[in-house]
């Protein structure tokens, strides 16, 4: 029997305009501290960001989510944030904040792999 782990995980929201707190799941960042697992896995849907995001460009949103998962990744290309450990890193990628990248409540699981984990989220919650 293969030995699970626990793993923490939101989805990755867009809210284009905050003050409507409508949004949809683009992507999720996935946290297990045993594996020192931490990814981010996304992608925007064309057609979807059209319809929902007048007044913002998609390139816009595209450096919004490619720093989202360089800060996961973890070194100097995440920044500042990108150089402190991958629990601090997780915590900062999911605070709460009221801005067009938000992520949902943190919700924890156990896995025996987290990669796999991840994309079963994806496929479950994004896509």
């Amino acid at each position: 029997m293969q030995e699970r782990h626990l793993y923490e995980y939101a989805v990755i929201r867009v809210v284009p305009r905050v003050e409507r707190e409508e949004f949809f799941n683009v992507g999720v960042v996935l946290y297990c501290k045993s594996k020192g697992f931490l990814k981010v896995k996304y992608a925007i849907h064309e057609l979807k960001f059209q319809g929902f995001c007048t007044g913002m460009e998609l390139s816009e949103l595209e450096e919004y989510l490619r720093t989202f998962g360089k800060i996961a990744e973890g070194g100097k290309e995440g920044g500042p944030i990108g150089q402190l450990p991958a629990a601090e890193r997780f915590r900062w990628l999911t605070a709460t904040r009221s801005t067009v990248i938000q992520t949902s409540g943190i919700h924890p699981g156990l896995t025996a792999d987290p990669e796999k984990k991840l994309e079963q989220l994806y496929r479950e919650l994004v896509i």
